[in-house]
Order: structure tokens, then sequence, then C-alpha cells
């Protein structure tokens, strides 16, 4: 562990991080976790183990302190306790693989022996309709922060931290490349935890123009928010080699938003992954995401075969 006084953050290499794991139990077996990861990821039992375990154990002591801190409210203000549920943010860039991360921790959080509910929505569903989009001129900033609905999602955060039953999220289909119509979500019954996982969950008010500036924000909402790292060439190389690998399998679907696209050539297919890297992911990553690290609880830095070689832990 490296402490720095200039830093809010304490460092752990990787082994020491691995060695507050403890005595957290291995809860996921190898196929398991087969099912957990994403298209062009590697995740091992290694990583849960090393990584994952000591995030569990860790978020468990974070919560039960949190709800332990809520009973003790409600019983100063002569409140009948309340159960609000906990609310985990997960951000990150494009193809780093925040949605694996939030996949495999709902699935070690709902093992605890609280048998707490763990519920995952992603910010996809907050998008506008393809055809709202085409209308403003924003198709080329689909996953900018001005292409959400940015109201939905904050009445949605509310409707969740006030404990009201059976809140819905729309729904986001990757085939289509678009909201699903009349199609939803149900977050029900209520969660003991949400975690809620999408590119600029940490915005806060910093990041609008002052005529802009809502109420409040996304991060007002979250109890723990987690920015998933990694440097700009590994980012670029996954995001390549997971376009490459759904042209040969999702797209291959007549059905599918990106089907043109398994007629174009290698070449030309890899030529156009780059183009929309670089000109749409790359400038959303730093003009929007990338500035909102600092703001995490926790950072998970990852290293070549999105293995996480570092972490860092906000003091």
């Amino acid at each position: 562990m490296r402490v720095s006084s200039a830093s809010p953050y304490l460092t752990f290499s990787r082994d020491k991080w691995a060695q507050l794991r403890k005595s957290e139990p291995m809860t996921l077996s190898e196929e398991e976790i087969i099912k957990l990861k994403g298209i062009n990821e590697e995740l091992s039992i290694n990583e849960i183990r090393d990584i994952y375990l000591p995030f569990s154990r860790f978020l468990n002591n974070y919560v039960n302190s949190t709800i332990s801190r809520q009973e003790v409210m409600m019983k100063f203000l002569n409140e009948k306790w309340q159960k609000i549920p906990f609310i985990i943010g997960i951000a990150g860039s494009v193809s780093v693989g925040k949605s694996t991360s939030a996949r495999v921790l709902q699935a070690l959080l709902s093992r605890w022996k609280e048998n707490y509910r763990v519920a995952l929505v992603t910010t996809d569903g907050f998008l506008y309709p393809n055809a709202v989009l085409e209308e403003k001129g924003m198709m080329s900033k689909k996953g900018f922060p001005e292409s959400y609905n940015i109201q939905l999602i904050l009445q949605f955060l509310s409707d969740i931290k006030s404990g009201k039953e059976n809140v819905r999220a729309p729904k986001y289909s990757h085939l289509i490349y678009d909201i699903v119509p009349n199609d939803y979500i149900e977050i029900s019954p209520q969660p003991d935890i949400l975690i809620f996982e999408g590119l600029n969950v940490l915005q806060s008010q910093a990041d609008y123009p002052k005529k802009d500036w809502p109420t409040v924000f996304v991060s007002d909402y979250l109890d723990f928010s987690i920015y998933v790292d990694a440097e700009d060439d590994l980012l670029e190389d996954w995001f390549l080699t997971r376009f490459m690998k759904l042209r040969e399998t999702a797209f291959n679907d007549p059905g599918s938003y990106f089907f043109s696209i398994t007629q174009l050539s290698e070449d030309e297919a890899k030529a156009m992954a780059l183009d929309v890297w670089r000109e749409i992911n790359k400038k959303n990553l730093h003009q929007n995401i990338l500035p909102t690290r600092e703001r995490a609880n926790l950072i998970l830095h990852k290293g070549k075969d999105h293995k996480v070689d570092f972490v860092k832990l906000r003091k």
C-alpha cells in the first residue's frame, strides 16, 4: 500500500489488495464465471479471488455500516425505520469492462449471508430513442451526456432511493441499437442494493453549463462509486477486438442495426471501428468520462488482458 499526503487515495498493488480477502469464501463456480465475462474479456477465478472477493468483503462492511447509521438516525428522530436501498455507481470508458465488473459484483453481493436482493441497471435504457437523436442531429454523439434523458434517470434513482415499490427502467436492445418500445425492466420487489452502471454516472454540477444546472445529479444518489480505468492504447485495442468479434457473431443477425458491417471487408470494418473509436468514444472519454474519475470512491485500474494491476481507495 502506498500513502501519499498529496493524494486523496490509498493505492494498493494487486498483491496487497488480494491479501485483504482474508477468509472471504469463493462463491462462484468456473461455469458461473464464464457466463459473467464479456465478449472480449478474460475473467478467471484468480481475478475473482484477488480483486473482487476483497472488494466484496469491503463492500459488505460498508453497506452494513450504512444501514446501521440509518437505523441510528431513525431512532434518534423517533421515526419507524425504513429500508433505504444502497446504490453503487460504476463508471468508465466504452470497452473497459464496466458491465463485467457490475455482473460480478451483483453475483457476489447477492450471496452474502444477509441474502440481500441486488438489482443491476445500466444507463443504456435511458438514452433517447434513435428517432429523437436523429431529429436532434445527435446520433454521432450517442453516449455523450446530452444523449441521455437525464430527468428520467433522476426520477428512476429518486424512486429507488425513496423506497418506492415496482420501479421500472426502460429496456435497451444492443441488437437493434435502440430503446425497445413499451418494454421495461421491472425492479420489484424493492432491492437492498442497486448497481447502476454507465459511462457518465459520476457527473456532477461541475459538468453542466450554469444555465443547464439540474437541481440534483446522478452522483447525489450514489452511496459508493467505482471507476474502471485503463490506458488509452488498451481501450482502443479492446474496442477494436470486440468490434471485430461482434462482426463475426451478433452483427450477422439480419435484425441487427449493424448487419451492413458484415458486408464490408475486414480492412474496411477495422477502419470503420477505428474511426468510431477515435471520433466518438475517445472524445467522449476525454471530454466527459475521464474527468469524473477522481470522484470515485474506488478506482480499479486494468492492465493487459483486462487484469486489474492496482486499486485506489479513497481515504
